[in-house]
């Protein structure tokens, strides 16, 4: 018996919405994680990506347990002296809401060369309206997941 390895041209891509407001960040991103990689899929082989499209919509009402909205930091630095930038999450918010989503997502992903490529299937609004019926999206609730 052989071992069973998907080619590029075999994967078909599905298209998911997940609902920021049901969630807390770090459950929407795990479950929007596992469906950029194509976990779920019995067709799944590392080396190649067979993961599917996931749209995030209501990122400005992004859910958040405990005090993480005062206390957790996201830092960056210009690679000066003193160049190091700190914003609490509920900053980040006000200026992008995005911005947060995506990179708790990012962080969730394996670091190799098919993430960029994974992150491009990722598509997040901060309102409810998006662009991609056309598509025929698959709402999913991230709440029942696995």
């Amino acid at each position: 018996m052989k071992t069973y390895s998907a080619k590029p041209g075999d994967v078909t891509r599905k298209w998911y919405i997940l609902d920021a407001s049901e969630v807390p960040l770090g459950r929407l991103s795990t479950v929007a994680a596992r469906l950029l990689l194509g976990k779920d899929k019995p067709m799944i082989t590392h080396h190649i990506d067979t993961g599917d499209f996931v749209i995030v919509i209501n990122a400005d009402k992004l859910v958040m347990t405990g005090n993480k909205a005062e206390k957790k930091v996201y830092y960056h630095h210009s690679h000066y002296p003193g160049g190091l930038k700190e914003a609490s999450l509920t900053e980040v918010i006000a200026k992008d809401s995005s911005r947060a989503v995506r990179q708790a997502i990012r962080g969730m992903l394996p670091v190799n060369k098919l993430r960029n490529g994974r992150l491009k299937r990722l598509k997040i609004y901060p309102g409810a309206e998006h662009q991609h019926e056309a598509q025929k999206p698959e709402v999913m609730s991230a709440k029942g997941s696995k």
